[in-house]
Order: C-alpha cells, then sequence, then structure tokens
C-alpha cells in the first residue's frame, strides 16, 4: 500500500499500532509489516510462535481507532518439531487443564492443531485452545469443539443485557441484545474493539449459549488525535 494514498488518519492508526507492537513484549516486532486503510489494518511478515501472532493480533485491536485486524503473519516452523512431538504435547496440555473435559480431542498435521469433541460451555472450549496455542512449532489452532445446547431460561436476554451493564469495559446503551434459542445476537456500535469483545464474552458467559452472532460496529468517536504522537 502506496503510502501517498493514505490520509493523514490512516497514518496515525498504522504508527500507532506499529508502535504497540513494539512496546508489548510478548511481540517480536521487528519482521512484522503495518498497514491500515479506514480503520482496517492488515499484519503481515513472519514470527516463530502461534502465540505471538494471536498476541500481535491483539496488541494491535487495542490501538484506538483499528475497526478490523486481518492477521497474516506467517507461523515459520520450529526447527526439530515434527506433527508427533506436538501431538504429544497437546493430549499433555490438554490433560493438565481440569476444565477441558476428556472428551475434547487434538489432530495435528504440518504443525495445524484442530481440536474436536463436545462440551457443555463456552469457557471449556475456549481453555481448550488456550491450552494448545503456545505449543512450540504449532501453526495454527482449528477449534472444532461442539457446545452442546442446554435449557435456556426464559429471561435470558434481560440477564445478558444486565451483564453487559453491569461491565466496566463497556459501554452497553449502545448494545441490543436479542436470543433466539441458544444463539445470543448482539448488535450496535462500541468505540473500539476491546469494547466489542468484551460484550461479546459477556454473552458467552450465560449459561445454554452456544453460539454469540456479534454483529456490533467499530466506530470510534471523532477527532482521535494523540497530542504525544
Amino acid at each position: 500500500m502506496s503510502t501517498a494514498t493514505l490520509t493523514d488518519k490512516d497514518l496515525r492508526v498504522r504508527n500507532a499500532v506499529m508502535q504497540q507492537l513494539e512496546w508489548d513484549p510478548a511481540v517480536e516486532a521487528e519482521a512484522i509489516g503495518v498497514s491500515a486503510r479506514d480503520g482496517a489494518v492488515s499484519l503481515t511478515g513472519s514470527i516463530n510462535t502461534y502465540a505471538g501472532k494471536l498476541a500481535a493480533e491483539r496488541a494491535a485491536k487495542r490501538v484506538f481507532g483499528v475497526r478490523a485486524v486481518a492477521n497474516d503473519i506467517e507461523v515459520k516452523l520450529a526447527a526439530g518439531r515434527g506433527d508427533a512431538d506436538i501431538a504429544a504435547d497437546a493430549s499433555l496440555m490438554l490433560r493438565l487443564h481440569h476444565e477441558v473435559p476428556d472428551s475434547v480431542q487434538a489432530a495435528v498435521h504440518h504443525g495445524h492443531i484442530t481440536l474436536t469433541g463436545a462440551v457443555d460451555w463456552h469457557y471449556q472450549r475456549m481453555q481448550a485452545e488456550k491450552a494448545v496455542r503456545y505449543i512450540r512449532g504449532a501453526r495454527h489452532v482449528i477449534n472444532n469443539i461442539a457446545v452442546v445446547p442446554r435449557a435456556v431460561g426464559h429471561d435470558m436476554k434481560r440477564r445478558i443485557a444486565q451483564a453487559l451493564y453491569r461491565n466496566a469495559s463497556l459501554d452497553a446503551k449502545h448494545i441490543d441484545v436479542t436470543v433466539t434459542g441458544s444463539v445470543v445476537h448482539l448488535r450496535g456500535t462500541a468505540t473500539s474493539w476491546l469494547q466489542r469483545q468484551a460484550a461479546e464474552r459477556a454473552a458467552y458467559d450465560a449459561p445454554g449459549i452456544t453460539l454469540v452472532d456479534n454483529q456490533i460496529l467499530v466506530d470510534p468517536p471523532d477527532g482521535d488525535t494523540c497530542e504525544i504522537c
């Protein structure tokens, strides 16, 4: 992307993301490229761990003005780490995490870990993914774990809305909640990607919810300038 076609706001967002990547101790920013247009940030380059790739994405999403992130960073396989080694580590890590039931299994192909099975809660699904994402040599994690539908209370919409209003990380006044069966639909606007994610996590914590359809738009306020950038 040519800098000549970028607006001043695009340049500010790109530079802020680059600074955030360099600031974050969990990110090796030297080989990561950043481009930005209209709040959409693209990350390119290479890194040596899948966890580092995710850390770079989280760092970019923390920057004010970022509406979306395309994470095209390539994870290079660690030398001497084959699928058998990664699979053995995945089996061990899943056993060590007591939140992950025995129904969860992992398969590895060319460094890509695929998780399958069924769980009762969404947080168990996410704990399984967290358990294997830091394995050395893993290039990607595909989470195909299913959440088994449970009975959803008739007042679930009200309870989720209350949870959003209790959450100090977001402004719930601009978020609308609807519940269809075991699926929560979130619509409205948030001022940052972190607020959007906070709303999704809060909805997923509700009992019996198997999916959150997050259609919240990130709409930063105008005039987002940095006095010291």
